[in-house]
Parts: C-alpha cells; sequence; structure tokens
C-alpha cells in the first residue's frame, strides 16, 4: 500500500552503498542469495524462542533485498535475477510463520496455516498477473524500476515488514497479529483479482 511512496527513498539512500558495492565487482544475484540464506537463519532463531536475534536477521534480509535491486540498476539487470529475487522473496515470507508455527505449534500453527493460505493467495495473484502483463507489454508506471509488473494491494513490502517487526516483538500475540494480517491479505487477494480482471479484459486467447 504505501511501497509507492518509500520506494523513491529506499533507492536515494541505498545509492551510494550501491555504487560502492558495483565498484567493488559485486553481483546482484550474490547480494540476493546472501540476503535469503541470512534469512534462513531467522527461522531455527523463531523455533526456539530467540526473537530479538530472528528479527534482526529478517530485516537484514530485507535490508538486502534492497541492497541487490539497487546494485543491479547501476549495472546488469537480467530477467534471471528479478525471477530469483521475486522467487526467494515469497519463500522468506513463508518462512518466517513456519518459524512461529514451530516455537508453539498448539498455539500458532492453526493461525499460521491461515496466514501461509493468506500469503498463497497474494503470491499467486501478483505472478499470475506479471505473467500475463510480461505477455501483453503491459508496464506499471509506478514502479518502473521492478523487473516485473508490480500489482499493489493493501498488503506490500513494508506491510509485511511491519507485521514481521510486531510479531517478533510481540510474539505471544503471534496468533491475533497472524488473523488480522492474513485477512488484510485476503483483501489484496481480491483487490489483485479484480485489478487483472479489468486490466486483462479483451484478451481471449488461453
Amino acid at each position: 500500500m504505501i511501497d509507492h511512496y518509500i520506494t523513491p527513498l529506499q533507492q536515494r539512500l541505498l545509492k551510494p552503498l550501491a555504487q560502492s558495492l558495483v565498484k567493488l565487482g559485486v553481483q546482484a544475484d550474490q547480494i540476493t542469495l546472501l540476503g535469503f540464506f541470512i534469512g534462513l537463519g531467522a527461522v531455527p532463531l523463531l523455533a526456539f524462542g530467540h526473537y530479538y536475534e530472528a528479527l534482526a536477521l529478517i530485516l537484514l534480509n530485507r535490508f538486502m533485498d534492497g541492497v541487490d535491486g539497487a546494485v543491479a540498476r547501476l549495472s546488469i539487470s537480467t530477467d534471471r535475477g528479478a525471477f530469483l529475487d521475486i522467487a526467494l522473496d515469497f519463500m522468506f515470507y513463508a518462512l518466517v510463520p513456519l518459524g512461529f508455527a514451530f516455537a508453539e505449534p498448539a498455539n500458532n500453527a492453526l493461525a499460521a496455516a491461515v496466514l501461509l493460505t493468506a500469503f498463497v493467495g497474494t503470491g499467486s495473484s501478483f505472478l499470475g498477473f506479471a505473467l500475463f502483463a510480461a505477455k501483453r507489454g503491459i508496464k506499471a508506471e509506478a514502479y518502473a524500476n521492478k523487473g516485473i509488473y508490480y500489482l499493489g494491494g493493501l498488503t506490500e513490502g513494508a506491510e509485511t515488514i511491519g507485521f514481521f517487526v510486531i510479531i517478533c516483538v510481540w510474539p505471544n500475540w503471534f496468533s491475533v497479529a497472524a488473523y488480522g494480517f492474513a485477512g488484510a491479505c485476503y483483501i489484496t487477494t481480491l483487490m489483485r483479482w479484480f485489478q487483472g480482471w479489468r486490466l486483462l479484459q479483451g484478451h481471449y486467447t488461453r
């Protein structure tokens, strides 16, 4: 919902670091992979109740997700890199609630399952539309620097990070927060279904 507003500021802030990394020969794909493996470390930390330590890795993962894009824009931006970035992002998003389910299965498992189902809705609608947008040459002017069509909604990257912060700082409220965020994700899914139906109208081949 607010990614459109904060992305330009993020890009300006990350540009000096990205320029330094490009000069050192660091590639965007290397940052993407390193960030993902750092983020993986949050899962066992969550499972054993080390929530603040897990949050540090989650935020570092998200920071590196911004850096890899900044590096790509200053060097070579490839379809392979865009694919790797979005694929690992969605996997990482799913692993965080899984970590909470491991931590307290009796209290958290059902809420985590509901949230993961909601993530499937937001992720599939996002990627499904991006596929057909590329096929038809539809561009998202508000997110011109994205490697694929970025279909917005109520829950985007910034809101997801905020949710992760909340559940790590107040882990006892995970179920309540997860149900609430899942509801927002379901609304986002419905919004994306509607936007996709409207923007892709008039195309009859399958």
